[in-house]
């Protein structure tokens, strides 16, 4: 009986091609100091489910498709009288990923996802925050061939946050990018 470990083919990038690239661009002395990606954080946040229940049922059985494991139901922390909304209610679905999940996500991201969006030319620049993290905004979940268009009562959007070890933007930028992200020129 042979044990082989599978490793996905986006990690085996990171340490075989990637660590050299930005030790190269940005000049690090120790293997340590070459930023890393943490966890990939997916979430939706779903206003209309105040009045509707069954749509964060949707999105929690869509979100863990997509993900390939188990969404959770985020909850409001406060009466809003305005929203008809009282504390402790479902209003969005997220969840994060770590690890092989991670990089199986990613590469299923670059690789098949963000080409399917219409009138693709590049994911923008601007969602760094200023300490090394990206926020991607995607309008419509149905660009993950997981989702079969036919089961989908409504086109919802989703946030895709990358939180990486990187101290700048700029170092967060360079190593998404060598994992091939298209950003707009």
């Amino acid at each position: 009986m042979s044990t082989s470990t599978y490793t996905p083919t986006y990690k085996t990038k990171y340490l075989d091609t990637i660590v050299p690239a930005l030790r190269e661009k940005f000049g690090y002395k120790n293997i340590m100091q070459v930023p890393k990606l943490e966890k990939i954080v997916l979430s939706q946040g779903l206003g209309a489910a105040v009045a509707d229940k069954r749509i964060i049922e949707d999105a929690l059985q869509e979100m863990t498709i997509i993900a390939g494991q188990k969404a959770v139901a985020t909850k409001s922390k406060k009466d809003v009288s305005n929203f008809k909304l009282r504390k402790g209610m479902p209003i969005g679905v997220r969840t994060t990923l770590r690890g092989d999940k991670m990089y199986e996500f990613l590469e299923r991201l670059i690789v098949a996802s963000l080409p399917r969006i219409r009138d693709f030319r590049g994911v923008k620049a601007s969602g760094f925050d200023g300490r090394g993290n990206y926020n991607l905004g995607i309008t419509e979940q149905i660009i993950f061939p997981e989702i079969n268009i036919d089961k989908v009562n409504r086109i919802q959007g989703m946030d895709i946050t990358f939180v990486t070890s990187a101290q700048t933007d700029e170092e967060a930028k360079g190593l998404l990018q060598e994992f091939g992200i298209p950003f707009e020129k």
